[in-house]
């Protein structure tokens, strides 16, 4: 479930129904499906074509390795309970590597598991950048010794992006297309 309350989910926007799909939307639900974040944010075509070009570099050409990418994204999407996002991307962390136990433990604090220093790391920066907006001289320094300068890069910009996704998915209240499995974003 998203921000809002479980009786107010009611979608501010239709999706877009398919026979108003453009070439850009044809192609994208080809590959992932209709799901209704792409049919949603279409309704802006101009706004669509450029987001998804971005938002597809940050998950599919990347040079953050899978797992960061999504202990990035799933704390984002627990940080701005975002059901939505969070179950998309659940199964796209299983697929990184994360198990049950560590999908479910990314909903509690950082000390909530035992995890390895460099999730720790990622996980840290999601905290802090959600917090504060920015990064400690500590924590930037600690990824300084993991990641590269485009990785460091892409980890900031990755963690914002998917804060913005999360705000357009609460205030459009996107519904997801079936009934969630495994429990609500938050």
């Amino acid at each position: 479930m998203c921000a809002d309350t479980p009786g107010n989910r009611v979608p501010r926007f239709e999706p877009l129904p398919e026979d108003a799909w453009d070439d850009v939307l044809k192609a994208v639900a080809a590959t992932t499906g209709p799901l209704n974040i792409f049919t949603t944010l279409a309704r802006h075509p101009d706004l669509f074509h450029s987001w998804i070009g971005f938002g597809s570099m940050l998950l599919m050409k990347g040079s953050l390795g899978a797992r960061n990418r999504e202990l990035a994204i799933m704390r984002t999407a627990h940080h701005r309970s975002c059901g939505y996002e969070w179950d998309h991307h659940r199964g796209l962390a299983l697929g990184a590597g994360l198990t049950e136990d560590e999908v479910a433990a990314l909903r509690l604090g950082i000390d909530g598991h035992d995890w390895n220093d460099d999730d720790r790391m990622v996980l840290t920066a999601a905290d802090e950048l959600h917090a504060s907006g920015t990064l400690s001289d500590a924590t930037w320094t600690e990824l300084a010794t993991r990641f590269g300068e485009r990785e460091l890069i892409e980890l900031v910009v990755l963690i914002g992006h998917y804060h913005m996704v999360a705000f357009a998915l609460n205030a459009l209240r996107v519904q997801n297309e079936e009934p969630a499995e495994h429990g609500e974003g938050r």
